[in-house]
């Protein structure tokens, strides 16, 4: 059964951005929200101190596992919001090619921030997600 979401290219603005710049849901649709994916293990703890790209890993593979619960997928994404906690852009990119590189050729729009700190200690990445899938 096809998305009801529809990725929207916007040729009028850069092509370098790896994402699309807007997305629309059409009814009918179910949206799921979840809640900031963190590189946490099953039993609570935070994997791979110190390393933006392994924690990336772990934070998609649980958006993954969270999607699924409410019967979605990563190709179902409209929209993500990633939070690395660093103030040097280099982490920034090496954690956006881990979740590019999560998506393959789905590219939902998406908003990459640098903060100083997030939840868990020793925590370096953090992603939410909107998804649309379809009702029935």
């Amino acid at each position: 059964m096809p998305t009801p979401a529809r990725l929207v290219p916007v040729p009028a603005l850069s092509d370098i951005a790896e994402y699309t710049y807007a997305a629309t849901v059409e009814p009918p649709a179910r949206l799921v929200f979840t809640a900031g994916a963190c590189p946490l293990d099953a039993d609570g703890a935070t994997v791979a101190p110190g390393d933006h790209a392994a924690q990336a890993r772990q934070v998609m593979a649980n958006l993954e596992t969270a999607l699924a619960a409410a019967s979605a997928r990563l190709t179902d994404v409209v929209k993500t919001t990633v939070y690395v906690a660093s103030s040097r852009q280099a982490d920034l990119v090496t954690v956006w090619q881990v979740v590019r590189d999560a998506f393959g050729d789905h590219e939902p729009p998406s908003t990459l921030l640098g903060v100083a700190v997030l939840g868990y200690p020793d925590q370096l990445v953090e992603v939410e997600a909107v998804a649309a899938v379809r009702n029935g």
